[in-house]
Parts: C-alpha cells; structure tokens; sequence
C-alpha cells in the first residue's frame, strides 16, 4: 500500500528511527513502526483488517478517517487517498478498493 503524510513531521518520524523512539517513547514508537511496516506490505485496506492493531472506521464528526492502535489510549489515524471513498450500494465502505492512504496524525481522541 503506498503511504503518505499530512506532514514532515510524522513523514521524519517515520524515516528515523532515533527520532521516532526519542520524540515517540519506546512502546508507542515500537508500535508505530509495527503499524507501518503492516501498512506498507498490505496490498490493500482490506489486508490490515484482521492483524493486530484493531483498524477499524472511524463515525461521525471523524466519518471518513481510519483508526488503530499503538500504544492506549493513542491511536493512528489516516485517510485514503482514494476520492471519493469507494462505498458499496449500502452506504458501507470498500475496504479491499482502497490503496493508499495518508497518515494525519496520532493522537488520543478518546
């Protein structure tokens, strides 16, 4: 799958692991860099679905993002790239039809 950023920022995370682990933390930059490689060996959406890290859609004021896990309550959040979001005729969205996506953030929105 091919992966962007919304920002250097999280793209120099991403590519320098001394700088990840520092800024990050040594569990939530373990599982950032777990979520990624997951992430960017996947062909689609739909090959993550399953692995550990509970990807899951994201509802209402975040309708559209992506969600899963690195270290609790911190979450990975992206979008695909796809415009629009492949959707089937019930409104749910495709996930084997996206791939790629863009990394926005991570955060704890709970």
């Amino acid at each position: 799958m091919d992966i962007n950023f919304v920002d250097k920022k999280l793209e120099k995370y991403a590519n320098d692991d001394r700088l990840m682990f520092r800024k990050l933390g040594t569990l939530r930059a373990t599982k950032f860099k777990q979520r990624l490689n997951d992430l960017s060996n996947a062909t689609t959406l739909e090959d993550v679905r399953d692995l550990p890290g509970n990807y899951h859609e994201l509802r209402e004021n975040r309708k559209g993002e992506w969600a899963c896990s690195l270290d609790n309550p911190y979450r990975l959040i992206f979008i695909p790239q796809e415009d629009p979001i492949p959707e089937d005729e019930d409104g749910n969205y495709i996930w084997d039809k996206i791939t790629a996506i863009t990394i926005i953030e991570i955060i704890d929105y709970h």
